[in-house]
């Protein structure tokens, strides 16, 4: 098992500061397809209800809603104020909800709820957990100590007193989005949001039974500093998360317009941001945290950290998860389901999502099956993003091939990056070294057979 030592390298990560996917899921979002609708994610529904064992099932529920702009956010959703939108959008939810049961064995455990935005206590909390009664009506859930229900929360629009209500209603994990404690950051990106606060939230999920708490940083934003970011870094460790999200702030204006409010000239240099990432690294490391990969930390009790250290680690559309052998199913607008051996995608835009519920049709927008190069590629991409290493003859044994031979052109890459000290190869083992696994990214798109060779891929975010 690799270990998860990180040596960090400046003039490496900046060197491999490049565009790439996140890979969350293999293919990537750009290579679904319009031609994948209702009715085949109908036929892969069916398919996994064939399989001798019943597979369990995750869910996602997209809520779009904010009642302001975070001026760095990328996320698909909707600036409103009107709450009324928000019971119109559950009225269509539930109706998706009750169609997309259709397609599944009752016998399918739903062992994972996760509640995504957008801002999804933008509703009511008691509308939240409506949302709980209404998926358990239609699908079975297992049992509370297998089951994972978590929720993205803003702690600027929520109080202990929610709290209390989604935990009587299942929730069990809370992420929070901090970003950055000091007010000229946070003035600067449209966020002002007290430490107190915060910290009122973070102690009522702990106080209600909570058994995670996680919260989000980001590096690279406008008037960071590193002694700024040392001081929310204080403030974050002396409660003690259980986990840890420390993202880069990708500033593409040209894709989403809010980040055209951020001045390019307040932002930290290059050199300025590497370091804001390695005293983020090194502080975390010296506080105890496992790192678990890409820009995730957990405390080594943790089940993120006990699932690396047992190679139980899963990686899709939630980022890192425990729950590795399910079926993700995703609602509301914008969601993403990975069925078997498919993807679909609900629509971007409101509307269309919309429409789609009213005329009584699930409102698949487009999605892809996997071939078996998909499947195969899909495998050691999922190695590498979670595992930090492959296993060549484990790989060989599940899908019945030579591994030299089937990625001799991956393999090419790779001894490239092998040379700047990024991986090490064997017959055996292909394994990202303490310099290469901020870069796995990186590794894992020498096996993406849809980027084109020399070509950045712009349409997503860069790897540091």
């Amino acid at each position: 098992m690799a270990n998860s030592t990180i040596l960090f390298d400046p003039e490496l990560l900046s060197r491999y500061d490049r565009p790439g996917p996140r890979y969350t899921s293999y293919p990537t979002a750009p290579q679904f397809r319009p031609d994948f609708g209702e009715t085949q994610l109908g036929e892969a529904a069916a398919l996994t209800n064939g399989d001798p064992i019943p597979r369990p099932l995750s869910m996602y529920v997209h809520v779009p809603f904010c009642t302001s702009p975070c001026f760095y956010c990328g996320c698909n959703r909707i600036i409103t104020r009107d709450k009324a939108r928000g019971e119109a959008y559950l009225t269509r939810l539930y109706r998706e909800i009750g169609m997309l049961s259709k397609l599944f064995d009752r016998d399918r455990d739903v062992v994972q709820l996760h509640l995504g935005g957008g801002t999804p206590n933008f509703l009511a909390a008691e509308q939240i957990a409506e949302v709980v009664d209404v998926i358990r009506r239609h699908f079975a859930f297992a049992d509370r100590s297998r089951r994972e229900c978590s929720i993205e929360l803003d702690p600027r629009f929520v109080t202990p007193d929610d709290i209390r209500v989604l935990a009587r209603a299942g929730f069990n994990r809370a992420s929070l989005g901090v970003q950055d404690f000091n007010p000229a950051v946070q003035k600067a990106v449209n966020r002002i949001q007290s430490v107190e606060e915060t910290l009122a939230i973070i102690e009522a999920c702990r106080e209600r039974g909570f058994r995670s708490v996680n919260l989000d940083l980001i590096y690279g934003l406008p008037l960071q500093t590193l002694e700024g970011f040392d001081r929310t870094l204080d403030t974050v460790l002396q409660v003690r998360p259980d986990r840890l999200a420390v993202y880069s702030y990708a500033h593409l204006p040209n894709l989403f317009r809010p980040q055209q409010q951020i001045r390019a000239e307040d932002l930290p240099s290059p050199e300025v941001k590497l370091s804001l990432l390695q005293h983020a690294i090194e502080r975390l490391g010296h506080a105890g945290y496992v790192y678990i990969g890409m820009d995730h930390f957990a405390l080594p009790e943790d089940d993120l950290a006990l699932a690396k250290a047992s190679g139980d680690l899963h990686r899709n559309f939630m980022g890192y998860t425990t729950c590795a052998d399910s079926d993700l199913i995703g609602v509301g607008v914008s969601a993403i389901s990975h069925i078997g051996a498919s993807f679909s995608q609900n629509p971007r835009d409101l509307p269309s999502w919309e429409r789609a519920i009213d005329e009584g049709r699930l409102p698949v927008w487009r999605g892809m099956h996997l071939d078996n190069d998909d499947v195969i590629r899909a495998d050691v991409i999922q190695q590498l993003m979670c595992l930090g290493e492959i296993d060549i003859p484990q790989t060989e044994r599940r899908h019945v091939l030579d591994f030299a031979e089937y990625f001799a052109h991956s393999l090419q890459q790779l001894r490239l990056l092998e040379g700047d000290g990024l991986v090490e190869l064997s017959s055996s083992v292909i394994q990202a070294t303490p310099r290469g696994r901020l870069l796995l990214r990186v590794l894992a798109a020498c096996f993406d057979r849809y980027l084109a060779p020399q070509a950045e891929p712009t349409q997503f975010s860069r790897t540091v």
